[in-house]
């Protein structure tokens, strides 16, 4: 009796020290895992909620709550204009819906650029900021990038004309880095069928900027070249006629005096001769 009693003593110890040990083990991976995710934590910084698209959505749809989801964000990587309050996005006395601004893909932030003001319709004046104007630059095969450039490209604007001090035609920069908002009737890319040729393109500008291109476009000819996204405003003046663009310098012609020449007259017999003398003043 004694000698079972012990092997149950024996036993009994051996798996409470077993589950000691387990349990010990159970919480140093415990420890490791809270560890992790506090360097992890900390690198990410604070999470937050943030209004994402749950799924496609195509120019002009109305925005409806069922088309966006809440996911947790970084706080110090949100961009400027994301929703994070559901009161905003979906105003309770809003006039109507929001509309897409442009095709969006599923979990994309929800921005404020890419979904116009509550019961505003999508049109070419929602992509205007205050104090932008819409200005359109008639186009062809000639404008240089009329087969490929799209709504919210940036592009250089050219004028080629005459000017009273040049000989022939000159082509200046006139307006850098402008943003297209609208290529013929499409305000978005998804609106475009292929690779059609523009026949006018529609930028945002100022005011002052709508005067200088109607006289440019007036006076002489407009061309298009495309800037890179991330390009940065041409600065100086860029302009070029025949002769700059070819490297023709011309050679200014100096006029050299001729020297002076002093002579004296004297007759000899019935004969007038002239002399060369050194010139005396």
């Amino acid at each position: 009796m004694r000698a079972i009693f012990g092997l149950v003593l024996i036993v009994g110890m051996a798996l409470a020290g077993a589950a000691v040990y387990l349990i010990q083990q159970h919480m140093a991976q415990t420890e490791a895992l809270l560890r992790k995710e506090r360097e992890f934590n900390a690198k990410a910084g604070k999470l937050v909620e943030v209004f994402v698209f749950a799924k496609p959505l195509q120019y002009g749809d109305a925005l409806q709550e069922s088309d966006v989801q809440v996911i947790y964000w970084p706080e110090k990587t949100l961009p400027a204009t994301i929703f994070r309050d559901k009161a905003t996005l979906f105003p309770e006395n809003a006039s109507g819906p929001r509309y897409v601004m442009r095709a969006t893909e599923a979990f994309e932030p929800v921005l404020a650029s890419r979904l116009t003001e509550p019961g505003q319709l999508a049109n070419l004046t929602a992509k205007l900021q205050d104090g932008q104007r819409a200005f359109a630059i008639r186009v062809g095969a000639s404008s240089g990038v009329s087969s490929f450039v799209k709504p919210d490209d940036f592009v250089d604007i050219y004028w080629t004309g005459s000017l009273a001090r040049s000989e022939g035609e000159v082509t200046r920069l006139i307006e850098s880095s402008v943003q297209v908002i609208a290529v013929n009737n499409s305000f978005d890319e998804d609106q475009m069928s292929g690779n059609k040729d523009a026949r006018s393109v529609t930028v945002a500008v100022t005011p002052a900027q709508v005067a200088r291109l109607t006289q440019a476009q007036a006076s002489g000819r407009l061309s298009l070249s495309l800037v890179g996204k991330n390009a940065a405003a041409v600065t100086e003046e860029v302009e070029f006629d025949t002769r700059s663009m070819l490297g023709i310098v011309e050679e200014e012609v100096q006029e050299v005096e001729a020297p002076r020449v002093c002579t004296i007259k004297s007759r000899k017999g019935g004969e007038l001769v002239e002399t060369v003398i050194p010139c005396t003043d």
